[in-house]
């Protein structure tokens, strides 16, 4: 069991540790005198395979990049509850360029005001957890940060489904109006649904029309009118994207994927697990947008 003890009363490991693990150093920095989040945080991620550092509480920013170099560590995680982050966080990455050693990346957690966040990756936080974030959703952030495969990556939105009750009556907004560009139809006998698709960027907008009552098209007009039905992201792995949300707690609409426009793979995240929002994961054909 982790026991969080401070460095100065373990043995030094650098050089001796296996390749193979990521290394971790747990650090709180400044006056905060409370760790149970941090040794949590440090068993969740020895339950996932990593090795992980514990440097104990009130560290200077000064002794956390020390250590972070003595123990040859791969990624730093700086967890605070003080609300000193503006200033404690920002100076740890201070302290390691100065030790030439910037190329360590530093993630933050704790009590942290989602304004900070954005400030703080300014002075080269590379990803801030709140406290509604998993030790899940932390593992493979830190698996893909420093190049493990983890099928976390998500690498754009593919499109975003408009439900419409006819293509034929909307259509020209986004051709003539939005000057966008009209792809082609497609028919989904499946789901009952005919899809209009309009190219915009590297992405498109589907127009979404109903071909029979059973649609859930028709279903969706009925109860909210027409609108955003959903929003796809692109991934290149459905299956591995699936196991690693389901892992965070969030529930699909249907277990497996199924065949989607233009023979992509698709799967949908539940609403009651996304804030209200219909998210699809979209596996494109040969993994390329078509």
């Amino acid at each position: 069991m982790f026991s969080g003890q401070n460095l100065e009363n373990t043995e030094a490991r650098g050089g001796e540790h296996d390749m193979a693990k990521i290394r971790v150093l747990i650090a709180k920095p400044g006056l905060d005198g409370h760790d149970r989040g941090a040794l949590v945080i440090s068993q969740g991620l020895r339950d996932h395979g990593m090795e992980v550092i514990y440097t104990g509480l009130r560290q200077s920013p000064a002794q956390i990049a020390k250590a972070a170099i003595q123990e040859d560590v791969d990624v730093i995680g700086l967890s605070s509850l003080s609300g000193a982050h503006r200033t404690l966080f920002p100076k740890v990455i201070e302290e390691l360029n100065a030790l030439n050693a910037g190329d360590i990346p530093v993630v933050g957690g704790g009590v942290i005001p989602a304004e900070d966040i954005s400030y703080l990756m300014e002075k080269g936080i590379k990803r801030i957890f709140t406290s509604g974030s998993s030790i899940e959703e932390l593992a493979t952030y830190i698996q893909h940060l420093v190049g493990e495969p983890s099928g976390e990556v998500t690498k754009k939105i593919s499109h975003i489904g408009i439900a419409v009750k006819s293509i034929d009556d909307v259509l020209p907004f986004y051709t003539n109006t939005l000057g966008l560009e009209f792809e082609g139809f497609e028919e989904i006998e499946s789901e009952g649904v005919k899809v209009a698709f309009v190219k915009i960027g590297e992405s498109r907008f589907e127009l979404l029309e109903a071909i029979r009552e059973s649609s859930p098209i028709h279903k969706f007009i009925e109860k909210k009118g027409e609108g955003i039905h959903h929003i796809a992201v692109q991934v290149d792995d459905i299956e591995a994207r699936i196991k690693q949300i389901k892992r965070n707690g969030i529930q699909f609409v249907q277990e497996e994927p199924k065949v989607g426009a233009h023979d992509s793979r698709i799967a949908f995240l539940h609403p009651k697990s996304t804030h209200g929002v219909l998210f699809e994961l979209c596996e494109e054909s040969g993994g390329e947008e078509s």
